[in-house]
């Protein structure tokens, strides 16, 4: 701890002090004392009757020192700052059921995936937008993982009526992003298939967002041609048939260079988990420390305790023990 002084100067008065003495003891020495020899062998009375001069030299010495303003400088407190903004959208219409991501479904894969990357960004607040023939905000910005990582966990086909809203999704995610403030953030935005629901145009929602300085990063996955695609719901599940499956990447594509982000296609589950990866490193993380040393000032607490000398002082003249008998 380092104690330093606003006002260093005002050390100077405390050369006051035997001054003040010396003029206590000359007042002192000019009045004649009666039974001083008395006085001199009673302990307890001689006691009492230095302490009020010697509380008020007390008095003086605090009321100096707090003038001079005396602050120590503590322990250094860190807190963290808030990263940057990130929306994730993701489409959980029923194609998101297709098989070509063997053994597991895309959506299954993407719920992994979009795991690992909010693991990763420990301090960057993180909203989950899900679409499908609308859109829907599941989690509002937060930096609380384990509420983010449990509505991941609980993303599935049928939550909302089926379709590809992609606009709507964008919208939604702008939105969440534009709420937050000053700073613009990035939307991952993840389909697997065409614009074909929704009210807003996707393309007006890119526009938005750029107006904004919202980047979006879009995520085409899938595989192109066939695959095991869900088409109705029998008595011993799902029933699937192989139909043509593909992405609209030039939606996608152009969605992204109008804010400055950039597209990826995801044809397989590592192919995935490499786009979120190099989606982290072009949002570089700026979570920063802020730090502050913690300060005491003394000045107030030394002008309590020179209250208290004081108010002892008076209660010890007023008593029978301040009284010279």
């Amino acid at each position: 701890m380092t104690l330093t002084w606003s006002y260093p100067f005002a050390l100077l008065l405390l050369l006051l002090i035997p001054l003040h003495l010396r003029l206590v003891r000359q007042s002192a020495a000019s009045v004649p004392l009666p039974r001083a020899a008395e006085l001199r062998q009673a302990g307890t009375a001689t006691l009492f009757a230095v302490l009020p001069a010697a509380l008020r030299v007390g008095v003086l010495i605090v009321l100096a020192l707090a003038v001079a303003g005396p602050t120590s400088t503590g322990a250094v407190v860190e807190e963290p700052r808030e990263g940057i903004p990130i929306a994730l959208a993701i489409d959980i219409s029923s194609s998101m059921l297709a098989q070509d991501f063997a053994p597991r479904d895309r959506l299954t894969v993407a719920k992994t995936t979009l795991a690992s990357f909010v693991e990763a960004r420990d301090g960057d607040p993180i909203s989950l937008v899900a679409l499908a023939g609308e859109a829907l905000t599941l989690i509002p910005a937060t930096t609380n993982r384990p509420l983010l990582l449990n509505a991941i966990a609980s993303l599935q086909v049928g939550l909302l009526g089926d379709g590809t809203a992609i606009g709507d999704g964008l919208a939604v995610a702008v939105n969440r992003l534009r709420q937050l403030g000053d700073q613009p953030g990035v939307i991952v935005l993840l389909s697997d298939g065409e614009n074909n629901r929704g009210t807003v145009d996707p393309l007006d929602a890119a526009d938005a967002a750029a107006s904004l300085g919202i980047r979006v990063y879009t995520v085409g996955v899938g595989s192109e041609g066939v695959a095991p695609v869900p088409i109705r719901a029998a008595p011993t599940g799902v029933e699937y048939a192989e139909l043509a499956v593909g992405v609209d990447e030039a939606l996608l594509r152009d969605i992204a260079v109008r804010t400055g982000g950039a597209y990826f296609p995801a044809t397989d589950p590592d192919a995935l988990e490499r786009v979120y990866g190099e989606i982290d490193s072009l949002v570089p993380s700026v979570v920063e420390t802020i730090r502050h040393v913690e300060h005491t000032d003394w000045a107030p607490l030394l002008v309590l305790l020179g209250a208290a000398l004081l108010l002892g002082e008076w209660g010890i003249r007023g008593s029978r023990w301040g009284t010279v008998p």
